[in-house]
């Protein structure tokens, strides 16, 4: 016993392994692998911390701090907090709404997809830019997810409660139930082969959930948790609490259908509610999407192994990172094509004339400007016919789309702008 230990003593610092990926290493000299599992085990158990959330067996669900979590905490803390400079394109009020749409259409369209709808990401993006009618059951369910987002944006100061709980599954499933009257509705057929269970691919039970009475209660808990602070006791770090209000959600199943996806809500809930306004802007469902079987064995692996959430925590933490790595490359990229556009314009002075180039640098600033002739004449103090031929010179270039509002056009820059002008 006493050489085991010695031999597994630094779990501490290590790789946090699970058993079916151990069970292939090669163990310590003198050692079993079972034997090394064991020595792990024991050796893990004085680094576990208690949650307030139990198993279905009564166990109560625990977490381990090791280096690997730390440094993965640390990272994903001062970034998601804005601790570390975030890029002027999300801080400018000018500009970040854009950013943050783009985010909520992308997360809409990929939590979706995990739950089975099939449609293309540039119909969901036209449908929810347009504002057009769902026209099937998963554009329904993309449309659900953005409204969900949305109302999480808006409300993300709020407590959680079982009935904002049941709102957020409400708005995420409408009209896209089997059972309509299941949208925002706790289940609570008692009958056990009416519960939604979790199977796996030859139709083995991989998680069934508690029994529906203890469902109401298991969620209040739930939201004391959510809503406890800093200072409550034993302290819980902030990324922490909102991966385990995820887990949870995953785990107890409350809706007939929709867990996933609002289990997902859930998180991002969390974790702006906590202060990590960056995560308005990452889609972590894109990367879940990727590897769909890897996020179904972060739950099991931490279900299996007696309820320690390390596996599942350290799994999430690595997609945080990677969601916050791709907004950085997607904002880089952005800026390189933002600098492309301005070096263009600056030497654009045969091409166009001053007006339109002054009109040009603010629309590669802000997309979201608009123009008409008559805003456009009184800015430069020209006759209205010079401001009509600047336009619509930069309608036929391809600078800018022409829609009608009212009885009046309007001018936008175009979509792809920043493209336009470098390949110009």
């Amino acid at each position: 016993m006493f050489e085991i230990m010695q031999l597994t003593s630094d779990v501490a610092t290590g790789e946090y392994m699970a058993w079916d990926r151990l069970r292939y290493k090669t163990p310590p000299a003198g050692l079993t692998h079972e034997e090394w599992w064991f020595g792990v085990k024991v050796a893990r158990s004085s680094l576990l911390r208690p949650l307030p959330l139990q198993s279905v067996d009564g166990t109560f669900f625990s977490y381990a701090l090791p280096d690997q979590v730390l440094r993965l905490l640390d990272d994903v803390t001062k970034r998601a907090s804005g601790q570390i400079a975030a890029p002027e394109e999300i801080t400018n009020s000018a500009t970040k709404n854009k950013y943050v749409v783009s985010s909520l259409i992308e997360e809409a369209i990929t939590s979706s997809q995990l739950e089975g709808a099939v449609t293309s990401r540039r119909d969901a993006k036209k449908m929810i830019k347009n504002k057009s009618r769902p026209r099937n059951r998963s554009e329904q369910m993309i449309l659900n997810n953005y409204h969900a987002m949305q109302h999480i944006s808006e409300n993300q100061h709020a407590e959680f409660t079982p009935e904002a709980i049941c709102e957020l599954h409400r708005i995420v499933t409408d009209g896209t139930l089997d059972n309509p009257d299941a949208a925002g509705a706790i289940q609570s057929d008692p009958d056990p082969e009416d519960r939604v269970r979790v199977y796996g691919e030859q139709d083995q039970v991989l998680h069934a959930p508690p029994p529906v009475d203890e469902l109401p209660g298991r969620l209040q808990t739930l939201c004391d948790f959510a809503n406890a602070g800093p200072e409550s006791d034993p302290y819980v770090p902030p990324v922490v609490r909102a991966l385990t209000v995820h887990f949870m959600a995953g785990y107890d199943h409350y809706f007939e259908d929709g867990n996933g996806r609002t289990a997902r809500a859930l998180f991002y809930w969390s974790m702006l509610k906590q202060g990590y306004w960056l995560t308005e802007y990452l889609t972590i469902s894109r990367i879940l999407n990727t590897a769909h079987s890897q996020y179904a064995r972060s739950f099991l692996l931490s279900e299996d192994d007696g309820g320690d959430l390390t596996h599942f925590i350290i799994y999430h933490l690595g997609i945080i990172q990677r969601a916050l790595n791709d907004l950085n490359e997607h904002l880089e990229r952005k800026a390189s094509e933002l600098a492309s556009a301005r070096d263009w314009l600056s030497g654009a002075h045969g091409e166009l004339n001053h007006r339109q180039i002054h009109l040009l640098e603010g629309a590669v600033k802000n997309a979201a400007n608009d123009y008409t002739v008559n805003s456009h004449q009184r800015t430069h103090g020209v006759a209205m016919q010079t401001a009509r031929s600047d336009l619509y010179d930069l309608e036929r270039r391809g600078f800018l789309t022409k829609v009608k509002r009212g009885k009046a056009f309007v001018f936008l820059p175009a979509p792809d702008l920043h493209e336009r002008l470098t390949e110009a």
